[in-house]
């Protein structure tokens, strides 16, 4: 199925080919580990999914997919491979929060392909000075996952002609202009290839130099005046880790009537009473989690448009996205348990999925002590000082 057959609208078509996406990735995630970056094949099949389509506007070609379909098919493609499934978030969570700050003329040039695909690093921002047609640059940005396949990149500077503070910018480049070091080498998510975009006075027309709207205090703020996008963000990467968790699931389940309990009289797993308890709590966690994920991903989408969110609220949408994601770890925890030693092996796809679900949730938008402490604070606000 190419991207042009799939209506935004056909919500059950879309995941159903992101479903037919997953035998692919998962043959395919190996290799992705070792290589640390998506082979040509899971790539393609992604594409012929749909998703990275997911976010282009539908005037340009594209599904324009809301946030519920969207972290429905991406939860779909991490049961095969979650740096596969991660890497579609970022692009997806990358083109809502920044193509807002772009031109038309930009915009064309940016979905000239409606599959593009964007990467891209928060910080430390690099070095920018003005010329007469727009800013060189200079720079190391960490983490940019997917950078070798993207063709697009939006990176932070900071412009300064020596009269007066810096100003801070977005820079959208062409990943062709810059130069990649391969530094990503973690225990999981290995496949995104999180690696470091370096720039030596590239330079950058005025066009593509974006912009970044202040918030009340002053200071930069991307989301400002749409405060629940940076939360549509959160779930969109969550979607992967979700879909980590599903994958562990499917590979236990299936070995439920082969593999034989240590040391025990039963056949299978599935003939011991203790087994069957412990994969239908892991199977609940998971499933809950999955269902949650959808709830969460349309209110946050009903709360797109409002140009403010009490800060309660924001608090807690973070503990319930936070919450996913632990009931996601303990069930993966619970299923390795219930699979034994054999589970990590180094060709076993279930401690590959537990790797990358421990280091895809230690993401910012999933920082758990810093998600309980403001929303703690704002439960122990008075209500005389919530008024003023």
């Amino acid at each position: 199925m190419t991207t042009t057959e799939i209506q935004p609208a056909d919500v059950e078509n879309l995941v159903a080919a992101a479903r037919s996406a997953v035998p692919v990735l998962a043959a395919n995630a190996g290799r992705a580990e070792r290589d640390r970056r998506l082979p040509a094949g899971s790539t393609a099949a992604l594409r012929d999914a749909g998703a990275f389509a997911l976010a282009t506007p539908a005037r340009f070609g594209g599904l324009d997919a809301d946030l519920p379909t969207t972290v429905r098919v991406i939860s779909e493609l991490g049961r095969g491979c979650s740096s596969s499934a991660w890497l579609v978030a970022v692009s997806a969570e990358a083109q809502r929060a920044f193509a807002p700050l772009m031109s038309e003329e930009v915009l064309a040039e940016f979905y000239a392909d409606l599959d593009t695909r964007l990467c891209g690093a928060g910080k430390p921002p690099g070095r920018a000075r003005r010329v007469a047609k727009g800013l060189h640059i200079s720079g190391r940005w960490p983490y940019a996952s997917g950078c070798e396949d993207a063709p697009w990149a939006i990176i932070p500077a900071m412009v300064g002609d020596g009269d007066g503070p810096a100003e801070f910018v977005l820079v959208l480049a062409p990943t062709s202009d810059l130069d990649i070091e391969r530094t990503w080498d973690t225990a999981g998510m290995r496949g995104t290839g999180s690696h470091t975009l370096v720039a030596d006075d590239v330079f950058v027309p005025r066009a593509r130099v974006l912009s970044v709207p202040t918030g009340p205090n002053g200071a930069p703020d991307l989301f400002s005046g749409r405060p629940a996008g940076q939360l549509g963000g959160g779930v969109t990467l969550l979607a992967s880790l979700v879909g980590a968790a599903r994958g562990a699931l499917d590979v236990v389940g299936s070995t439920l009537h082969e593999r034989k309990p240590p040391m025990t009289q039963y056949d299978s797993l599935a003939a011991s009473p203790g087994a069957r308890h412990w994969f239908a709590q892991a199977t609940h966690l998971i499933e809950s989690a999955q269902r949650d994920l959808v709830v969460l991903a349309a209110e946050i989408d009903q709360l797109a448009a409002e140009p403010a969110l009490a800060d309660r609220d924001g608090t807690a949408l973070r503990m319930r996205l936070n919450s996913v994601v632990q009931r996601c770890q303990e069930g993966v925890n619970l299923l390795l348990d219930l699979h034994g030693a054999a589970g990590f092996a180094a060709g076993n796809a279930l401690q590959r999925f537990w790797r990358d679900l421990h280091v895809g949730s230690r993401h910012v938008q999933f920082n758990t002590y810093l998600a309980v402490e403001n929303h703690a604070g704002i439960l122990a606000t008075t209500p005389d000082s919530q008024e003023t």
